[in-house]
């Protein structure tokens, strides 16, 4: 998406506030230099799932945002489309 993530993974150590912080700076460096800008918002949402109904669910939801938002015609055309849960 050009304007914000979705973004779907397992907790397997650390803090959630800890893994977007490394995410958010590791493609702040790159992408600011280029932009001459900030990025990022300082804050981010978050939410916990708790069973495999609404995960599979929240991974439909996330694979066809871009279908909604009209940067693709057929999920397998963005390039981020696949998530292990489907």
């Amino acid at each position: 998406m050009p304007d914000h993530v979705h973004w779907l993974f397992s907790l397997r150590g650390g803090t959630l506030s800890d893994v977007v912080a490394r995410a958010k700076a590791d493609a702040a460096r790159r992408i600011n230099t280029a932009l001459r800008g900030s990025l990022w918002q300082k804050d981010f949402f978050d939410h916990a799932l708790r069973s495999d109904e609404a995960l599979i669910g929240v991974a439909r939801y996330i694979v066809a945002n871009p279908l909604r938002a009209g940067i693709a015609t057929n999920v397998s055309d963005y390039s981020h489309w696949y998530a292990e849960w489907l």
